[in-house]
């Protein structure tokens, strides 16, 4: 049987690069363009909201720029030298765009009545809100019915990428290289015996990511929402290799046996969970990972180590309806992970995300 040629192989990196340029100035141009209509109109219909963030500096919006370019450089770096494959950097929804963004702009006349009525916590009657932890019953982002419904589900990844300026994909995709770094523990296994769990997975986005980055590798996902499961499953049934196993499940209870994975991610979590959420999640991952397992995880830039964006974090859950974002922006997650048991702590900052890596030590 002939095997499919990589056709990425016969483009010069030259070409794919500035492919990948143009196309990333395409998202932030759009991301731009539309949150400054958004906000206009948002500000227009409900006169307090602009009073509620403070503006920021041309030196701030610089220093952005800056860390945004250097995202895309370290992201594009990596995939030429082959931890990921170029086609991630242009894996994009199309058809959801399409189809979902004239439902975006309708959606927000629905959040301006949520902000003049301050309802934060507003479901519709049908949906079933039984047996969700009280912190997840919220309309996080002002989003219609948080995030138990199959339209949340399908605006979030462009909601997303929108907030970020088209960055989000981007700083999912800096969890790769230390995961795969840390998989070369188990180099001994065959790939196909490899685990990896991501913990809130919430449309897929992520293990898209590590399917395009794994090939080979048993692929697991868990989400508290059935809506996003679902989309979840509908994302990742487009693309070739084994459909990853997903399971509705809070991350506090993971319901899996100890030592099971031999890595772990978790993207943008922390941040909508109360301390002692974080600390159970944590405490969780620990249990589930294997001695010498790897835990990946990618969440919002934090005061202590970004201080130049300190208005910017301030602003945040005064725009969004983010109840826990504030603590965490103070809380000491290298700490949590000690008290949990893990070992060799790694830290980065990439554009407005924070990276922490560490491992379960071999017994």
């Amino acid at each position: 049987m002939q095997s499919t040629p990589n056709l990425e192989q016969f483009v010069p990196d030259e070409v794919t690069k500035l492919a990948y340029q143009g196309f990333q100035e395409g998202k932030k141009v759009f991301g731009f363009l539309h949150k400054q209509i958004s906000d206009r109109l948002t500000n227009t219909v409900v006169p307090e909201q602009g009073s509620k963030s403070t503006p920021l500096s041309p030196e701030v919006f610089e220093k952005l720029q800056v860390r945004l370019k250097s995202l895309e450089e370290k992201d594009w770096k990596d995939a030429k030298n082959g931890v990921y494959p170029n086609s991630l950097l242009f894996d994009n929804p199309w058809s959801d765009f399409f189809r979902y963004y004239p439902e975006l702009c309708l959606d927000m006349v629905k959040i301006w009545g949520r902000l003049q009525k301050k309802e934060y916590q507003k479901f519709d009657d049908k949906i079933d809100r039984v047996g969700y932890p009280d912190y997840y019953l919220q309309n996080f982002h002002y989003q219609t019915d948080g995030y138990l419904s199959d339209m949340s589900a399908n605006l979030y990844d462009l909601q997303v990428e929108i907030l970020f300026n088209g960055a989000a994909d981007a700083m999912r995709r800096r969890i790769l290289a230390p995961l795969k770094q840390g998989l070369g523990a188990f180099a001994a296994l065959p790939p196909q015996q490899i685990k990896v769990l991501d913990v809130a997975c919430g449309t897929g986005r992520t293990l898209r990511m590590l399917r395009g980055t794994l090939p080979k590798a048993s692929l697991f996902g868990t989400d508290l929402s059935p809506a996003y499961l679902r989309k979840a499953n509908q994302m990742l049934s487009e693309i070739s290799g084994e459909l990853p196993q997903l399971l509705q499940s809070n991350a506090e209870s993971l319901p899996y046996l100890d030592n099971y994975f031999h890595g772990l991610t978790s993207v943008f979590l922390f941040h909508e969970l109360p301390a002692p959420a974080r600390q159970a999640v944590i405490n969780e991952a620990f249990r589930v990972l294997q001695p010498g397992g790897v835990l990946v995880i990618c969440d919002s830039i934090q005061a202590t180590d970004s201080p130049d964006f300190a208005e910017m974090m301030n602003n945040f859950p005064a725009i969004f309806h983010e109840p826990y974002y504030r603590h965490y922006t103070t809380d000491n997650l290298e700490d949590r992970l000690t008290e949990a048991g893990f070992i060799n702590l790694q830290v980065e900052n990439h554009f407005v995300s924070k990276y922490w890596t560490a491992y379960k030590p071999v017994v």
